[in-house]
């Protein structure tokens, strides 16, 4: 296959936009998601950022100045404040997502939400921001931005087309050392959380939900703050026999010491009609690398190789919020519900407490 990127077409790997790019929306934070990612995403789809408001106002207006919003507030709650203001996107540490939603859902002019993940520390508030949402209307959506990595997206059609037949084995590898927060600090958590919870909730999206996990962490030896998950393995099993490995090592090797760093994440699905691979390029940012997927079935007997210009940061983190926007129109329920995204923190929960305990965890079947 030549590759070009038209031959990405039919893998689906765009959004689905809005009829109505026009809806304002009220920006909550202002560090590098939102200023890096999110913003540059919805200019580049034609959103329309309104108003922003941040824990500094100074860096609230930074970020207006540079990505064209025309309001700055003085703090999150004038910007809920504002009767003109249909839809919020937040972006704050995870341990004040409740506080400000608390707030934000006694305002009615506010019809849609789309919050970062993790939704919240721990299932029981994440449960506390999905009821506080459905008693007052309001469309909640959770920013899990890998399902718009195009290589993700590409897998997804494969499997729903059933070029790949049943899976049967699926796994994700990432070498990478991520930049972490200075909230996290405070969280004592870094990893399972932050950076598995994409890889956890991509297998959620590929095959739905697994009937138990086992987890095991081990403390990166380069993170100085004190943790309990650091370099995560995880194994989650299925009722129909299928099995799947993430390997996420925050560590990989002293790259930062002095040795030759080898980066880079890796994921494979094996069917009983065909294979599929992919990289994804997240770890070259602010380098734009695309993702890729090659794949093969037993009625072609060759390798497909589609390329595409569009990376996961920051393009993808426009799927997200046009999965809210076109559910404020259609009034359907987004992919990324918060109601759907409780699977994603109870198999979270889930891995912290099989690491804990040593054992496998079953999954709740009802929430």
């Amino acid at each position: 296959m030549t590759p070009r990127e038209s031959d990405s077409v039919d893998l689906g790997i765009d959004p689905v936009m809005p009829k109505d790019r026009e809806v304002p929306i009220g920006c909550i934070g202002a560090g590098f998601i939102m200023d890096d990612c999110q913003l540059v995403a919805y200019r580049a789809a034609g959103f329309h950022p309104a108003a922003i408001a941040s824990r500094r106002r100074e860096q609230a207006a930074s970020v207006a100045e540079r990505h064209g919003i025309s309001k700055v507030f003085d703090n999150p709650s004038e910007l809920l404040a504002d009767s003109s203001i249909e839809a919020i996107d937040i972006a704050v540490p995870p341990d004040v997502q409740l506080e400000i939603i608390r707030e934000a859902v006694r305002h009615p002019h506010i019809r849609g939400i789309l919050v970062q993940k993790p939704i919240a520390g721990c299932f029981a508030e994440a449960k506390q921001i999905v009821d506080l949402c459905r008693d007052a209307g309001i469309t909640l959506c959770v920013n899990q931005n890998m399902r718009y990595d195009q290589s993700v997206r590409a897998c997804k059609t494969l499997l729903n087309q059933g070029q790949l037949g049943e899976p049967v084995l699926a796994t994700i590898d990432m070498r990478a050392i991520p930049h972490w927060m200075p909230w996290q600090q405070r969280q004592g958590w870094m990893t399972c959380r932050i950076m598995s919870i994409h890889h956890l909730d991509a297998m959620r999206y590929w095959f739905g939900d697994p009937v138990r996990v086992f987890a095991s962490f081990r403390t990166d030896p380069r993170t100085t703050f004190s943790h309990v998950d650091g370099i995560g393995l995880y194994i989650l099993e299925y009722a129909n026999g299928l099995r799947c490995q993430i390997c996420d090592d925050v560590w990989a090797g002293p790259a930062r010491e002095g040795a030759a760093e080898d980066l880079g994440i890796t994921w494979r699905v094996e069917g009983t009609k065909g294979m599929a691979r992919g990289t994804i390029g997240w770890p070259k940012y602010p380098l734009r690398c695309p993702s890729t997927i090659d794949w093969t079935t037993t009625d072609i007997g060759r390798w497909e190789q589609p390329r595409w210009d569009k990376v996961w940061f920051p393009d993808a983190f426009a799927g997200p919020m046009a999965e809210l926007l076109v559910a404020l129109e259609t009034g359907i329920e987004p992919n990324l519900s918060g109601r759907d995204n409780l699977r994603t923190m109870a198999l979270v929960d889930a891995c912290y407490e099989s690491a804990k305990t040593h054992r496998a965890i079953e999954l709740p079947t009802t929430l």
